[in-house]
This record gives C-alpha cells, sequence and structure tokens, in this order.
C-alpha cells in the first residue's frame, strides 16, 4: 500500500527493515472523491499528506470571498498547513481534491511518535522542508517581478502534466490572475505567437 512512499523515502535515507516496518504502522490510507475535503477552513490541519494518487490543493478564501490556491500536490509531493498541523490550532486554509485522491496520512502524534522512533527520519524531513523553501522563495521572486505570462510559461514547462490536469480557474488562482486572462495567455501560446526567450527560471512547488 505505501510502496510509493517508502520508495520516496528510500531516495533521501536508508531504513533498516524494522524502521520501514514502523513507518507503515504509523500511517493511515484515505481516499477522497473529486471535491471533497480533507479539512476545511475553521478546523485543525489533522495531518500530514503525502499523495499517492491524485491531486490536492491547499487553499483560502477572503473576506470577499475570493480564493488563493498556496500550493498543489501530486503524486508524490506532501501537502500540509504546517501552521495548523504543528500548533493543532484551527486552519486559516483547507485542502480539497482536485479530483479523486488516495493519501497516505501522518497525525501529528504519529509523526511524533515516528520521528522518536526512527531517528533518519528527521533527515528525511529536513530535507523536504529545506526544498520547499527554496521553492516558495523562487515562486514568491517569480509572483513579485515576472508577468502572469512568464509565470504561466515557467510553470507549464516545469510541470507539464499539471496544466492537463487542473481546472483553469485554479491554475489562474495559483498564478494570480483571472481566468480570463489566463485563457488569452493559453490561447497565444498554442497559436504559436507566445513571447519569445521567455524560459523557466527556477523551481516552483
Amino acid at each position: 500500500m505505501y510502496a510509493a512512499l517508502l520508495a520516496h523515502i528510500a531516495r533521501y535515507v536508508a531504513l533498516t527493515p524494522a524502521e520501514t516496518q514502523a513507518v507503515s504502522a504509523r500511517f493511515t490510507c484515505q481516499t477522497v472523491p473529486r471535491k471533497a475535503h480533507l479539512f476545511e477552513a475553521g478546523q485543525p490541519c489533522p495531518g500530514n499528506y503525502f499523495v499517492l494518487q491524485g491531486c490536492l490543493r491547499l487553499y483560502f478564501v477572503t473576506e470577499k470571498g475570493v480564493e488563493h490556491i498556496t500550493r498543489f500536490a501530486l503524486e508524490n509531493w506532501w501537502l500540509t498547513d504546517y501552521v495548523s498541523f504543528l500548533s493543532q490550532q484551527p486552519s486559516a486554509l483547507g485542502i480539497q481534491a482536485v479530483e479523486p485522491t488516495t493519501v497516505a496520512v501522518l497525525s501529528y502524534q504519529n509523526q511524533e511518535a515516528l520521528l522518536a522512533q526512527v531517528p533518519a527520519l528527521e533527515r528525511y524531513f529536513r530535507l523536504l522542508l529545506q526544498r520547499t523553501a527554496a521553492a516558495d522563495q523562487n515562486r514568491w521572486m517569480f509572483q513579485l517581478r515576472d508577468s502572469t505570462e512568464e509565470r504561466y510559461w515557467h510553470f507549464s514547462r516545469s510541470f507539464p502534466g499539471f496544466v492537463q490536469r487542473v481546472p483553469q480557474y485554479m491554475l489562474a488562482s495559483y498564478l494570480g490572475c483571472t481566468p480570463e486572462f489566463l485563457s488569452k495567455v493559453r490561447a497565444k501560446a498554442n497559436s504559436g505567437k507566445a513571447t519569445p526567450g521567455l524560459a523557466p527560471k527556477g523551481g516552483i512547488s
């Protein structure tokens, strides 16, 4: 059941057979249909989620009812609201399935117990958080520096599978533009009239 998760961990750290068994014992598996929530704003974030199959989004809604997507997660990606997960306080965000999704769930209590039981996982999660922090730094730099067209080109070239799986209005929310504007950018790209010289400038997660 957790073969993909264990393979992902093995990319960063080596576990003994006993440690591998301990990891499998601490996770639970959850499957949710499209548009279902793992949790909603106002609820504590109950888990750290590893996507086995499907796609998730982390988002919040402003007082005016405008949705803003802060992160997506496909297969072999982790997703959680760390502020709520670590504090076990109500979250300002929610995690929703963009498509039917199966996740491996690690609760806060199980994560703390597992880190004590398998010290190598401290390094695993540290390396993941470092990569996430670097990706977030790049993303916000692009958000402030680059045009919407440049951000779209970077995203589509870095994650081509995403563009086909994520609805346009969600991609527009993530890129910080309207669906109508993004539609014009995509039409321009598909017609071969996109601005030349636009290329990826780093990673986005």
